[in-house]
């Protein structure tokens, strides 16, 4: 691995570990991270209607635009569960991140702006 790609993967990770940090400052209910950390993943049922359908969906669920405008929104109308929910969704695409995970190209599942996933990374086959 590069130098520049651990030092992008830590700060995803740092950036986790923040929003993990501001989440229980919020005084919500563990339970509620324990439920939905891994909710924007159900996006990948978006690869049942195509590679292309399924990189949107994905994509959708894995940019930090829409956690954004929820923690904004929440801090705004004082909704602690709103912020909660967002810093919940911050820390699952920082998670992602730090572990190499990039958002999807239509070309499929493994191909990512970071690069291939998977096993074979070189794109060669077998």
């Amino acid at each position: 691995m590069r130098p520049v790609d651990l030092a992008i993967r830590l700060e995803w990770a740092a950036i986790a570990a923040a929003a993990t940090i501001f989440y229980k400052m919020t005084g919500v209910s563990w339970w509620l991270l324990a439920l939905l950390i891994l909710a924007p993943d159900l996006s990948m049922l978006g690869y049942l209607a195509g590679p292309r359908t399924g990189a949107i969906a994905y994509n959708a669920l894995h940019v930090l635009i829409a956690p954004l405008v929820l923690a904004l929104a929440g801090i705004l109308l004082a909704g602690p569960v709103a912020i909660a929910v967002a810093l919940i969704w911050i820390a699952h695409i920082a998670i992602d991140r730090a572990l190499g995970y990039g958002l999807k190209l239509s070309t499929g599942f493994q191909d990512t702006h970071l690069g291939r996933i998977g096993r074979d990374r070189s794109g060669a086959a077998g």
